[in-house]
C-alpha cells in the first residue's frame, strides 16, 4: 500500500511539473479593469507565470472548501462534544452506583466465589 501511495505521488509530481513547464509564460493579473481603475484611481497589477496562477487557484479553492466544510460541520462537532460529555458523566455515575451497591462483580463470579 505504501508503494502504491509513493507511485501515485510520483505520477502527480510529474504531471504538476509538466503543467508548470508548459505554462511558463508570464501573465498580468489586475485587481480592476482599466476603466474601473481610472474611476477609482487605484491600479494594482502583478505579473506572474501562468502555472503559479493555476496552482494558486487550485490551492485557494481547496482552502475555501476546507473552511466551508469546517463551518458546515460545526453542528455535528458540537453534538458529538455533548454526547462525549454525557457518556463520560454516565460512566462515572455507573461506577459510583456499582461501588455503592457492591454489585461491581459479575453474577457468575459471585456464584463461583461462594
Amino acid at each position: 500500500m505504501r508503494y502504491l501511495r509513493y507511485a501515485f505521488l510520483a505520477v502527480l509530481a510529474i504531471v504538476l511539473v509538466t503543467v508548470a513547464m508548459a505554462n511558463r509564460a508570464p501573465v498580468t493579473l489586475r485587481l480592476l479593469t482599466d476603466d474601473m481603475a481610472e474611476l477609482v484611481g487605484v491600479q494594482n497589477s502583478v505579473t506572474l507565470p501562468m502555472f503559479i496562477v493555476i496552482f494558486g487557484g487550485i490551492i485557494a479553492g481547496v482552502l475555501i472548501g476546507f473552511i466551508w466544510e469546517w463551518f458546515r460541520e460545526h453542528k455535528q462537532r458540537a453534538e458529538a462534544s455533548v454526547n462525549r460529555r454525557d457518556n463520560a458523566r454516565m460512566k462515572t455515575e455507573l461506577g459510583r452506583l456499582q461501588e455503592k451497591s457492591g454489585d461491581s462483580k459479575d453474577e457468575v463470579l459471585a456464584l463461583l466465589e461462594s
